[in-house]
């Protein structure tokens, strides 16, 4: 195992071979429990992770945060599909001796980590999926026209898309809007190149098909099963949150108030003192 890192800010981007492909992903904290693999959102590089987030829930254990073929630092073409990113995400834990994991999938993510559990259900215990939704996932189809049409609204009024799409526009999810933002400054070096829009439409076109797809059993792993959710949320209705308990039936749902498609971010402490209960390695 590699030196263990304190913080997010300082923790080096590497890259593991997943099938001719170099996936880009950072690691922090050790422990002699289960390694957390997290998955982010839809056009997001590792820098689209919260520090805080990421260092509340490397305390007493590692975290591994994983990228995507083709986006960041990582080679290959962009996954254009749930599954694939799932098999990418699999090889990777594999390639990385990390076995068996909990995986904490935000948006996209946590679809990606459902996808995961089917592929390989002995690789994955616990399983948080925040601001997520299940295979036809109600108004999961719609996202595609959500984010753009809230992207040209953002470009006018000389904001980032994610003030608009990740946080209501309530004082409190401005503010939490804006410390957000700020917080992703804080990593000055080492950061990765930002997505384009190749990423974004095979991305989007993932989660398109994710929504379309017929609904499905979502599979149950061994551990607990963490679900949060916000009850703003725009690009994953909160009815995802249902649908996924439905098909998770021990799973444990959190609604945060006043909180948008960031849940995670906005409620950074409160989702790591959840998962640190729910999920001790």
């Amino acid at each position: 195992m590699q030196q263990a890192h304190r913080s997010w800010r300082d923790a080096p981007t590497r890259t593991v071979d997943v099938d001719g492909a170099r996936v880009s992903y950072r690691e922090l904290g050790d422990g002699p429990g289960r390694p957390l693999v997290a998955l982010n959102h839809l056009g997001a590089t590792l820098d689209g992770w919260d520090p805080r987030l990421v260092d509340g829930l490397a305390r007493g254990r590692r975290v591994v945060a994983l990228g995507y073929r083709g986006v960041g630092r990582s080679t290959g073409r962009t996954r254009d599909n749930i599954e694939g990113m799932a098999a990418d995400a699999v090889a990777a834990v594999r390639a990385l001796g990390l076995g068996p994991v909990d995986l904490f999938g935000l948006s996209m993510g946590g679809m990606v980590a459902q996808a995961a559990v089917d592929l390989a259900p002995g690789l994955v215990h616990g399983l948080v999926l925040a601001g997520s939704g299940p295979a036809g996932g109600p108004g999961l189809t719609a996202m595609t026209r959500t984010m753009l049409a809230t992207a040209v609204r953002a470009g006018a009024q000389l904001r980032d898309p994610r003030e608009l799409l990740f946080f209501t526009r309530t004082p409190t999810g401005r503010r939490s809007a804006r410390e957000y933002l700020r917080r992703l400054r804080e990593r000055t070096d080492d950061r990765e190149p930002a997505a384009g829009p190749t990423v974004l439409r095979a991305q989007l076109a993932a989660v398109h098909r994710w929504g379309a797809a017929e609904p499905r059993a979502t599979a149950q792993p061994a551990g607990p099963v963490l679900v949060v959710h916000g009850d703003g949320d725009l690009l994953v209705p909160p009815a995802n949150a249902t649908a996924l308990t439905a098909r998770l039936p021990t799973a444990t749902l959190v609604v945060h108030p006043d909180s948008g498609h960031g849940v995670a971010f906005q409620n950074h402490a409160a989702v790591v003192a959840a998962v640190t209960d729910l999920l001790r390695p």
